[in-house]
């Protein structure tokens, strides 16, 4: 009984395993490349996002990067959301966000160049 409660256990832990994804979006705005991965399966709680800008193949490291998560309001649930700064680390923007619930949370990355023009990308995750 012992041995087939070990084997179910380590099918579900394998399953469980199998089933965590990384978020992992490519996006494109006004010229520029964006991709945001984490290095994790997004959960309720704190989540290390990365952005990846780039430009005609060439990192963007100079530029200003803001992020909002966002739930809209639904009956008995308020309006949520969590703002973060990009912190360049290498040649990607390291953002920490606080999810406080699963489900889909819609975003805005913002990214402001040298130049002055601010550049959005929105989207969604799921979780």
């Amino acid at each position: 009984m012992k041995n087939l409660f070990k084997v179910f256990l380590a099918l579900f832990l394998t399953v469980g395993f199998l089933n965590a994804q990384s978020l992992n979006q490519k996006n494109q705005v006004d010229g520029y490349d964006v991709e945001i991965t984490s290095t994790r399966d997004l959960s309720a709680g704190s989540n290390e996002l990365f952005a990846n800008i780039t430009k005609d193949g060439k990192a963007v490291t100079t530029a200003k990067v803001k992020v909002k998560f966002f739930m809209p309001e639904m009956p008995g649930m308020p309006y949520m959301e969590h703002e973060g700064e990009g912190s360049l680390v290498g040649d990607k923007y390291k953002m920490t966000i606080n999810f406080c619930m699963n489900g889909t949370w819609q975003y805005q990355l913002k990214f402001k160049t040298d130049d002055g023009v601010v550049h959005t990308v929105k989207s969604s995750v799921n979780f």
